[in-house]
């Protein structure tokens, strides 16, 4: 078996040995998530398109949406990649301040000038902006509260011993999501719904979540709506609510070259730069990371949610979960768990 398999409405299976996967490993590996691994929800491990494990906790099943929190950033990097292929961005070297031109720089902002939509998408603006233990960013409760969360962005200073380095900022990948409305015309959701989810049979949001409300619904929304700012503009940073299969679909995607199906999703080249390291461990809004020696990257969001992607071994694993602050090492658990059982 060497072909890959695109789900429709059912998944097939195979045994894990088809997969080059110990039976005994993956029994193994099934009873860590469920007894270390207490916060998980949804557990799955797909090779080249095919189930080799689905399991489900604390009473969520294969339908049942998760706030995905972060993982949302490497959605949004997808649909800047697709809309500068369709021509309504130039590249990723046009410069931000291309799409807002109602914001007048001083001259002390010379390097907001020079920003480009790289900077947002490997975090490298240097916009100053603080932060916490473990990711915890400290302005996302003023960004919340601010009447234009695109204004309040860009009026942050840039720093200059910061610009060009790399620091976890959502506020960039907000920006990412305000400039891909603007250039063409949808939100991002729209956007998604008729160039991503669609063609790859993911199920779309279930609306827009409306602002107004609090820091705690941001990270508790249980409605399955993308939230938006209160311009309208589907929140960049975090925000999706997905279903573990539909995480699945989107690793399978990248695994595959943004190919679906023969038809080109998101263009090949896009998913090669944005899976390799423009900065240490990070890519376009991907992060990157050595597991035992073999490379992987992921989609990485608040509470451990993970979407995987093993190039070299043709997985997809998926880690849907809750959104609290603490969790155990997802890239633990497979380096101890899941790669010692490759043939």
């Amino acid at each position: 078996m060497t072909h890959t398999f695109f789900p429709a409405e059912d998944w097939q299976r195979v045994a894990p040995e088809t997969a080059g996967l110990d039976a005994q490993q993956m029994q193994a590996l099934e009873r860590q998530v469920e007894l270390r691994y207490r916060t998980i929800n949804g557990f799955l491990v797909l090779w080249r398109g095919y189930l080799v494990s689905e399991s489900y906790l604390h009473g969520f099943g294969r339908d049942d949406r998760h706030l995905v929190a972060s993982v949302t950033k490497s959605f949004i990097s997808a649909l800047i990649g697709i809309a500068i292929e369709q021509g309504h961005i130039e590249g990723v070297e046009q410069k931000v301040l291309d799409f807002f031109p109602e914001f007048e720089p001083s001259p002390q902002d010379g390097l907001k000038q020079v920003l480009t939509i790289r900077h947002l998408l490997t975090m490298t603006a240097g916009f100053q902006w603080r932060m916490g233990k473990h990711l915890h960013e400290l302005y996302i409760d003023r960004l919340r509260r601010s009447p234009d969360w695109a204004a309040f962005i860009l009026s942050l200073p840039v720093m200059e011993e910061s610009f060009g380095r790399f620091q976890y900022n959502s506020g960039l990948s907000h920006l990412l999501s305000v400039i891909l409305t603007r250039a063409t015309g949808l939100t991002a959701a729209d956007f998604a719904a008729e160039h991503l989810f669609g063609p790859i049979g993911m199920q779309p949001p279930a609306g827009d979540m409306t602002h107004g409300y609090s820091s705690e619904e941001i990270f508790r929304n249980t409605s399955g709506q993308w939230p938006r700012d209160p311009q309208g503009n589907n929140i960049g940073g975090w925000g999706l609510y997905l279903t573990p299969r539909d995480m699945a679909r989107f690793g399978l995607l990248y695994l595959n070259s943004g190919q679906w199906k023969g038809s080109q999703i998101v263009p090949e080249e896009w998913v090669n730069e944005s899976t390799r390291r423009h900065t240490p461990g990070y890519g376009y809004q991907w992060w990157l990371r050595d597991l035992d020696g073999i490379f992987s990257y992921s989609a990485v969001g608040m509470g451990g949610n993970h979407i995987f992607c093993i190039p070299e071994k043709d997985l997809v694993i998926v880690v849907a979960a809750g959104t609290g602050s603490r969790w155990r090492d997802r890239w633990l658990l497979l380096e101890e768990h899941l790669l010692p059982g490759i043939n």
